[in-house]
């Protein structure tokens, strides 16, 4: 257990950060599940609409620090792949 102030008010911080970066994880992996869900329902687009909505939520957890930028970039790289492969109706 921290002795210091410092350390207990680091363990405070750390706390509420953690609960931050979940929640924007959490998020982000619920708009990728939207891009799979219209992927898989075979209709281009919602597929489209869903990537479109998704990526500046994935780009914005690169940019607060949750996740890498390369594995961002793989995931969106490899989403639109599925999309574009998406047969359009």
């Amino acid at each position: 257990m921290a002795n210091t102030a410092s350390a207990r008010k680091r363990i405070r911080q750390t706390e509420r950060r953690t609960e931050r970066n979940k929640a924007r994880k959490s998020r982000m992996r619920t708009f990728i599940k939207g891009v799979e869900e219209a992927i898989a329902s075979g209709n281009k687009d919602a597929a489209v609409a869903a990537l479109r909505a998704a990526q500046p939520e994935m780009q914005r957890a690169v940019g607060k620090g949750v996740v890498h930028a390369n594995t961002i970039s793989r995931k969106i790289s490899r989403l639109s792949a599925r999309v574009k492969s998406v047969a359009s109706k």
